[in-house]
């Protein structure tokens, strides 16, 4: 098992896969408290968009290099469907409404453009449901470097982007600048997606961000304390699932979401009985 650790794939796999898990949950945390849990998907199918234009990209550059493209490309467009779906949501419009737009238009998009760029469906199903066993090292920097972008503003921001999600009229009577917080927000959850569609896919990339912050909310109220406990279990659970996979022929993606799942359940059943037992007969 030692022997295992020294390879450098599994190193990757391993760094890529902690990372994810620690930064998903930060951003998770302010999207339950703004009650927006499904920004996630409708990000993520635009950013299997932009995949698949970086992927257009590479093509008609360099074969050899393109799926050197698609993290840039996922970022690009993600960020762009976040700014959209933030400032259509400011004036007024129907958040769900929009998601579903970018969520049906961002997936049909990506297979389109990925056909075109003559992907093939194992490449569409390893940004679907995640391919971390394909990770390389450009791929460890890129997410390196988004990784540290996500905690250095969810957490040193954190008081000022909690105010908005927790209360907004009463962050505008203090002066804080709303919007511009706001903004912060969608886009921290689109470099997110992101920097987690190498391990879960953009399919299931939301339920990462959220089911840790939903386990953490279980057990403690304290906002900080619900980011900082989130953000471990995030770590175990990314890191749990990775590693049955080095030794099982299975989807880390999809273990580690059911893994959540099965964990989610388990404290909520816990918790229960914990209170009928303690509340007055």
């Amino acid at each position: 098992m030692i022997e295992l650790l020294t390879d450098p794939l599994v190193q990757r796999i391993l760094l890529v896969g902690l990372l994810v898990g620690i930064t998903a949950p930060v951003v998770g945390t302010y999207l339950v408290q703004r009650r927006m849990a499904l920004l996630g998907d409708g990000i993520g199918h635009v950013a299997l968009a932009g995949v698949a234009a970086g992927w257009l990209a590479g093509s008609a550059a360099n074969l050899a290099e393109q799926d050197a493209w698609a993290i840039p490309g996922a970022v690009v467009f993600a960020v762009a469907g976040a700014v959209t779906i933030e400032r259509l949501r400011s004036r007024g419009a129907a958040a769900d409404i929009v998601m579903a737009v970018l969520f049906y238009g961002g997936i049909a998009s990506g297979v389109l453009l990925i056909s075109l760029a003559g992907g093939s469906n194992a490449n569409l199903l390893g940004y679907l449901f995640g391919s971390i066993s394909t990770v390389t090292w450009n791929d460890v920097w890129w997410t390196v470097g988004m990784g540290s972008v996500i905690l250095i503003i969810g957490i040193g921001l954190r008081s000022a982007l909690f105010s908005v999600t927790h209360d907004q009229e009463f962050a505008e009577s203090t002066g804080l600048p709303v919007n511009a917080l706001n903004m912060v927000v969608a886009v921290l959850a689109a470099i997110t997606i992101t920097v987690s569609m190498r391990v879960v896919g953009v399919l299931l990339v939301s339920a990462l961000m959220i089911l840790p912050v939903a386990i953490a909310q279980l057990i403690t109220r304290s906002f900080s304390r619900t980011m900082r406990l989130a953000m471990a279990i995030g770590a175990v659970l990314t890191l749990t699932g990775v590693w049955i996979t080095l030794f099982q022929d299975l989807s880390p993606g999809a273990l580690i979401v059911v893994l959540g799942v099965v964990v989610y359940a388990a404290v909520g059943l816990i918790t229960t009985l914990t209170h009928v037992r303690k509340a007055p007969a």
